[in-house]
């Protein structure tokens, strides 16, 4: 079993192939009405054989004499001095199963308190690209188009296409790029794009467990990923400070209320490690799946030369069906750290009020379930006899 979370912790358990695969939730908020209806959509947008684009998985347990090219079978072995009876154990994807349940308890609640939402989308599949690629790897910085469409992508319109991709002539050419792999026997990779919107200020810690720090780590934390990048990410080391940086501007509010915010948003939402108020976008890359049914080279575990093709049916892109993993590790992050955040406002309550500055004019108000609000200047300590 693994675990992932601090306050909202999750243990997923089971492996590939295996007869049951699940996850423990703690430290679920006491009041959450939850139903299948609450989990089971999630699971089924991950699950397989839903287009010609995925496996159907209908495939029985086998024995493998060869380690797997860039497989995890090798260095299990190496740390664990064994190999799991079939497929890919622990490494497998099926393990996110577990994930994208406990993903889904976690996306209630902060839709419910917070009005947060979690969107995630396929954006490239090998060198087939949504036009904001292009743009940023020319100028360094995602486009006014990219942030705009960032605010008004929805599920429906992701889920509309089979590839997941809410561009639907791009969608088209990913389409056929996936079948391209599909009928040679090989595999294609891609990435997955996120956004989140209606996010609590003040989220993530300082140092160590910054928020983006530890959304890298959820992300790189799912099967295939090899790559994470925030915001303008790896384009905005090509940018000049006096363009790069994100001015500062009042708005208005999800309530019609004023508010400070940023012009532009290259930060991706997080400035030194805790979220600001604005969207929080990132990208995360994944492999070519490891599993074709092309002929390989390889060697055994005694070093004896061999050629590995592998039988079954396996998914030649795994993107489309990342997206709901993606989603659900971006909710189990946010749900420990909204929690965190939570606890030290419920401690800060039971202070005396410290004296208003011109930086700080007004009582910070943190929003908690139920509709009810913690105001820590306002807040009196307990009384006593």
């Amino acid at each position: 079993m693994s675990t992932f979370g601090t306050h909202f912790r999750v243990t997923t358990f089971g492996e590939s192939h295996c007869k049951g695969v699940g996850c423990i939730i703690d430290g679920c908020p006491p009041g959450l009405a939850l139903t299948e209806d609450d989990i089971q959509p999630q699971l089924t947008r991950r699950r397989p054989g839903q287009s010609n684009l995925t496996t159907p998985r209908d495939e029985k347990d086998r024995t493998d004499l060869f380690p797997r090219p860039s497989h995890a079978d090798w260095t299990y072995l190496l740390k664990y001095g064994l190999k799991a009876s079939s497929g890919g154990g622990r490494a497998s994807a099926r393990e996110t199963i577990g994930r994208v349940a406990a993903g889904a308890v976690a996306e209630k609640f902060l839709k419910e308190a917070y009005g947060t939402e979690i969107i995630a989308f396929v954006s490239s599949v090998g060198k087939i690209a949504m036009p904001f690629i292009e743009e940023q790897n020319e100028t360094g910085v995602p486009s006014e188009e990219f942030v705009e469409m960032l605010s008004t992508v929805t599920r429906e319109t992701v889920d509309a296409e089979t590839t997941r991709c809410p561009d639907k002539e791009i969608s088209k050419k990913m389409t056929q790029r996936i079948i391209e792999a599909k009928e040679a026997n090989d595999s294609i990779g891609g990435t997955v794009t996120c956004v989140i919107r209606n996010v609590p200020t003040g989220l993530g810690e300082p140092c160590f467990d910054k928020l983006e720090a530890k959304l890298a780590h959820a992300m790189l934390s799912i099967p295939a990923t090899k790559a994470f990048e925030i915001g303008s990410g790896f384009g905005g080391t090509q940018v000049p400070g006096h363009l790069h940086n994100d001015a500062w501007v009042q708005k208005v509010g999800r309530k019609g209320q004023k508010v400070l915010g940023t012009k532009t948003n290259f930060s991706g939402g997080i400035q030194g490690g805790i979220s600001n108020g604005e969207n929080i976008y990132f990208r995360i890359g994944f492999k070519s799946p490891a599993t074709i049914s092309q002929e390989q080279k390889t060697t055994s575990y005694n070093g004896v030369d061999g050629v590995l093709a592998t039988r079954g049916r396996h998914d030649p892109c795994v993107v489309p069906r990342a997206t709901p993993i993606v989603e659900a590790m971006a909710a189990l992050v946010l749900m420990d750290a909204a929690m965190i955040q939570l606890a030290r406002h419920s401690a800060a309550a039971l202070l005396p009020p410290m004296p208003d500055t011109p930086l700080r004019p007004a009582p910070f108000v943190m929003p908690v379930p139920g509709g009810q609000a913690i105001k820590v200047d306002e807040a009196s300590k307990p009384k006593t006899e």
